[in-house]
């Protein structure tokens, strides 16, 4: 088998050569760091390595499987990337950030810690901007990633490192973060798959597990891949108060919607949309019509309060935390930190009350329209991708030559965290012009990640991951 089929090769079908003995955990990671070696000076996806130590624990998986002890969890020998926000223990997270460059964690995330139990080998850390703040994925501290498909273009963020490693073939699984679609704006830009899980779902880091926009969740190739880090990473842990009771473990999923009442929009109400995402958004409507499910537009009341809403709620919260670091390390800072301080002195408490007002009307219409629907279907973002190096408080950025603001109108993922106990996956819905992918998101109803799971698993034949010639 050629070490590039290694790379890309499905968690699943490598389970299930580890467990024959006609493939060893060691080949894979072996070939996926090769791979490294080739293709990291070109897009920047790899902040830490740890190869040495992953050589090891893949030597120790190869030794489990042809053993009589067997394997130690369901993901045994995996190779796993860690975003640099999710601490290790005795690792360091600097969260993109010249201010932690140093820092190392003295606990592992809960998110991060069943992964491990469940048996995956962590080989690299992934880049992300600093504080994950960003839709694209630039530092001071770890440079720009960029995007396999086409190099002058962003992989997404904040979990950009990510999903320019899973394209790339240098990982088989990986985590990212969610706070305004950290994990499915990557997603597409990458052709891959993405989870934001309901709220409380897959337990958080405190304190950040008590503000409801944000989410930890999985990042892979294919949906089954997606389907397996979620089983072992979903239910409650007494380290995190906001996590949901019991254990979810959803079986796989058939991709059966014949039958199914699915929504479908193309602009939420009211984003510009790039031609490319028009037609392939609607390619996927098509798909799904042809699959036998009954699909309809539906209109939202939304505008750009939503975007207004959010912006104030994300500014407040972090633009308070980094406003602390200011006095002793405001040097150290990129210039989009320093401006996310800048943006949030704009609002006023009174403003922050109301972005929740505001979360809970946008909730009142979606729930209630939902109630006809197993789901709803809609762009991931409004173009396929912005420059590497996109600046996001650009006062001129242009869809359609029509302006919009240059972090929030071209993602249409946000809204989704203002109903965060929706879930959400991102999946591609084909490749644009420049070849870079494009994706849609598949909203469920709240908590009803199953539904979700089914009919990304219905598209997947149709629109599932390509790589990239890199």
């Amino acid at each position: 088998m050629a070490d590039l089929d290694l790379c890309y090769m499905p968690a699943s079908l490598a389970l299930e050569l580890f467990r024959s003995g006609k493939l060893s955990p060691v080949e894979i990671l072996q070939a996926q760091i090769a791979r490294a070696e080739a293709v990291e000076p070109q897009i920047n996806a790899f902040a830490d390595t740890y190869y040495e130590e992953a050589l090891d624990a893949a030597r120790a998986s190869e030794a489990r499987y042809r053993s009589s002890a067997g394997p130690v969890g369901p993901l045994d020998g995996l190779t796993c990337v860690i975003k640099d926000e999710i601490r290790l223990k005795g690792r360091r997270t600097t969260s993109g950030s010249l201010i932690f460059k140093d820092h190392i964690d003295d606990q592992t995330d809960v998110f991060a810690e069943r992964l491990m139990d469940a048996g995956v080998i962590i080989h690299a850390r992934t880049t992300t901007p600093e504080f994950c703040l960003l839709g694209t994925c630039q530092s001071k501290m770890w440079g720009i990633t960029r995007n396999p498909y086409n190099l002058a273009h962003t992989p997404g963020g904040s979990s950009g490192g990510t999903g320019a490693a899973l394209a790339a073939g240098t990982t088989t699984l990986g985590t990212g973060t969610d706070i305004g679609g950290s994990v499915r704006i990557p997603a597409a830009c990458c052709g891959i798959v993405g989870l934001k899980a309901a709220y409380g779902r897959i337990p958080e880091t405190p304190v950040m597990n008590l503000d409801f926009y944000s989410h930890s969740g999985p990042m892979t190739r294919t949906v089954s891949d997606c389907l397996a880090m979620f089983n072992v990473s979903a239910g409650q842990s007494p380290r995190d108060i906001a996590s949901l009771p019991g254990a979810m473990r959803i079986a796989e999923q058939p991709g059966e919607v014949r039958g199914r009442k699915i929504a479908w929009s193309v602009d939420l109400g009211y984003f510009q949309l790039d031609d490319a995402v028009r037609r392939n958004t609607m390619r996927v409507v098509e798909q799904l019509r042809d699959l036998g499910a009954e699909t309809e537009e539906i209109q939202f009341p939304w505008d750009e309060s939503c975007q207004e809403a959010a912006q104030c709620y994300l500014a407040m919260l972090w633009g308070q935390h980094i406003k602390r670091l200011i006095p002793e390390h405001g040097d150290l800072m990129t210039d989009y930190a320093l401006e996310t301080v800048r943006d949030a002195e704009r609002f006023t408490m009174d403003d922050f009350l109301k972005s929740l007002e505001k979360a809970v009307e946008v909730y009142n219409v979606f729930g209630a329209q939902m109630e006809g629907y197993d789901a709803m279907i809609c762009p991931t973002n409004a173009v396929p991708a912005v420059a590497a190096d996109h600046d996001s408080w650009n006062k001129d950025f242009r869809i359609n030559d029509v302006v919009v603001d240059g972090e929030y109108g071209w993602v249409m993922t946000h809204p989704f965290n203002m109903l965060s106990r929706c879930p959400v996956m991102s999946v591609s819905s084909g490749t644009a012009e420049n070849n870079i992918p494009t994706g849609v998101q598949i909203v469920g109803s709240a908590y009803d990640e199953p539904a979700v799971f089914n009919v990304a698993a219905a598209l997947e034949p149709a629109f599932g991951f390509q790589r990239p010639s890199l």
